[in-house]
Formats: C-alpha cells, structure tokens, sequence
C-alpha cells in the first residue's frame, strides 16, 4: 500500500486503503466476524450499490505495528432534509431552485453503507482505542478530503459507552432512523398472534382470510435469487421509490452477490399467484436472529391483498418454525409495526462539523433536522424513551 497515505497518532497509526489494497491485508478476512454482515458484506456493498459513495478504509496499528482494527467510511453528498416534511421542506425545495446545494453537504461517514455501523475492532478488548483512534484520525482525513461533516452512521445503543468521548468531544449524538425487533418466543404464528390486541388480531385474519379468498399464493425460499433477478427488481424498485427517505439504492447485482457469496445467512421469500412474483423479501439469517432487510412487491395486486402483512406472516412463520429467537426489521413504515408489537430497536448518530467556527451552531441545528423527530408515531412505541 505504498501509495496509501498514514496519519500518525499518539497510541499508533492509521493507513488509508481503497477496497483493492484492502483484500491483500490477512487482516481483512477477520474483521466484523462477529456481525451478521461480516467483511464479505462489505465488499458486496462497495461493488454493487448503485450509489456514488466513495468507499474507503483505515487500517489501524498500535505502536507494535500490529493491525488493531479495520474501520470503513465513505464520502457522501447528504441532503440533510431529506424526509423531513411540511412547510420547512417546502421552503429549501424553493431556496434549490436557485442554489442546488443548498443543505447538502460532503459527508465522511462512517460505519456501513447499508446497514448498521460497527467498530471495526479484531480484538474484542479494543473497542476504546478503536475509538480513541478514530477520534483522533478522523477530523484530518475529512478536512484532507473537503468533507464538511463526520458522520458515523447508525451504530447500536451498545457504543454509547465507547462513544461518548465523541458525544463529549466536538460530536452530538442524536437518534437516527431505528429499526424494530420482536421477540420470536412463541410456539407459532397463532400464538403469536394471541399476544397482539384483539383489534390487531381481529384485523389480521380479516386481511388474511380475504386474501386466501382472492388468490393462492405460493411461497418459496431460495439462497440465491440470480435466476430471477429480471423479475424481482422492479418489485424492489417499486417499494424504494414510493420511501419517504432514501439512503442506498440496491443493484441486481447486490442481490445476486448476496446468495451467491454468503448463501449460508441470506434467505429470499418469493411469493407467487399464479406463477407470477408479487412479493420477495430479501433477509439474513444469523445467530438465532432473521433480519428483515428488504422488500418488494407488485403494487398492481400488493394494497388489495394486504401482501406487506401476508409476507410478514410467513416469515414469521418460518422463523419461529426454525427455532430463531429474534426478528428485527428495517427502518421505516412504523405505523404497522407498532401494532404487530415490535419495539424500537435504536440506532444512533454522531455527528460533526468540520470547522470549528460552525460546529456550535451546527450542533443546535442538527437536532431539529435529526429524522426521529419529524414522524409521529415512533413515540408511541412503548420503548420510544430509548431513542435518546
């Protein structure tokens, strides 16, 4: 990695690496082994997403010279309001058409690119000088690379401990979209059931049975969706367009990639009327926990079928059927969620401007702008207290 460049700091080093050196280093094959999305995730993403992130990483070294962790970011241009609604949207929409970029900037974020961030320690002993290190390192490499923010991107409530010398440092933390997760200790999806309200139960076997009325729908589970990716992608389409909020865009190559690289953890739902494909989920499967990562549906048959409750039935199903303990599901569309009895499994930002001058008041602003507290409904989740 000669051409790399290293920034030294007072407990080591770091090395900046593109995902090309990366793979040289034995190192790499170790890191995040511990996660569901492990280091091949990581390379599925940097190579399929169809997004214009700049994927780099940092190779962190103690003063031995011995690889501590292996920590990804990427630059991105964030529109910071994006999914905020009402009057204040409408007011930087207005002030866009005359300056473009208004409220966007150039981000170093770091953690995962689709999906929750992690410190990339290969010691479970080193998260706090992960930590220290990242501190240290990262205000320079954003300023080298004329990012305005520094950004690290929906990691677990779990780091709070290790981050706060962020949060007490140049950084404010505040709640990122969560996720939802629900406790599979049921003997099957009727008991289940049982411990929802009785007009959560009572609506659901109405949608249910007006379905199985309608349509017989055949599910399939597959590891490896590439023979009908011509088929499941505008489903997937369908579903990213019609969202709020829009981070990452997935490729037919990432979902091909995922079976084929990780077949062990990933799992496709594919539901069909009649032959034809009306709904597929994308999900992963990791110790005694499914993740509900990505849906797709035909919008042509999906709101008269009730298909988004049918899908989560049957993966539900089949979880609880395999013996899985835990259920957790992406961000986004919480309404529903609320009353299938998740709750909130947060996820945090930490969060800096770059010039000293501005992260005062960068700070005061960023909590208004934060997307937590633009959409009402996740305060009623009984858990919603453990955003903050």
């Amino acid at each position: 990695m000669s051409d790399a460049r290293t920034i030294s700091f007072l407990e080591g080093s770091a090395t900046i690496a593109t995902g090309s050196e990366l793979r040289k280093d034995e190192a790499w094959s170790s890191a995040f082994r511990a996660q569901c999305k492990d280091h091949r995730y990581y390379e599925i993403i940097e190579e399929t997403l169809d997004n214009d992130f700049e994927y780099r990483y940092l190779l962190l070294r103690d003063r031995a010279s011995v690889v501590r962790g292996i920590q990804p970011f990427f630059f991105v241009r964030q529109n910071l309001v994006e999914g905020i609604p009402g009057a204040f949207r409408g007011i930087v929409d207005s002030i866009r058409k005359v300056w473009p970029k208004f409220l966007t900037f150039r981000v170093l974020m770091v953690g995962c690119a689709a999906g929750e961030g992690h410190l990339g320690t290969l010691n479970s002993t080193d998260p706090a000088w992960i930590a220290q290190a990242l501190h240290q390192t990262l205000p320079l490499i954003a300023r080298a690379a004329k990012a305005s923010l520094i950004v690290l991107k929906d990691f677990s409530p779990r780091y709070r401990e290790t981050l706060s010398l962020f949060s007490r440092n140049g950084f404010v933390r505040v709640p990122s979209m969560p996720m939802t997760r629900l406790r599979l200790n049921f003997a099957d999806f009727d008991d289940y059931l049982g411990h929802l309200s009785y007009g959560t139960r009572k609506s659901l076997r109405r949608k249910f049975r007006k379905t199985e009325r309608a349509a017989n729908i055949q599910l399939e589970i597959v590891n490896d969706i590439t023979p009908l990716l011509d088929e499941v992608y505008p489903l997937y389409l369908a579903v990213h367009e019609r969202s709020p909020m829009k981070f990452e865009k997935l490729s037919k190559a990432y979902l091909s990639r995922l079976g084929r690289i990780m077949p062990e953890r990933a799992r496709f739902f594919i539901w069909r009327i009649d032959g034809r494909i009306v709904a597929f989920s994308v999900c992963l499967v990791y110790d005694g926990t499914i993740y509900d990562e990505y849906l797709g549906l035909d919008y042509r048959v999906a709101l008269d079928l009730h298909l988004y409750f049918y899908t989560i039935r049957d993966i539900l199903t089949w979880a609880i059927k395999q013996g899985l303990t835990s259920y957790f599901s992406s961000p986004l569309n919480y309404d529903p969620k609320l009353h299938l009895g998740c709750d909130l499994a947060p996820l945090d930002l930490y969060v800096m401007h770059t010039a000293p001058v501005l992260n005062p008041i960068f700070q005061w602003a960023v909590r208004f702008l934060e997307p937590t507290r633009h959409d009402p409904v996740l305060r009623r989740f009984r858990n919603a207290a453990e955003l903050q």
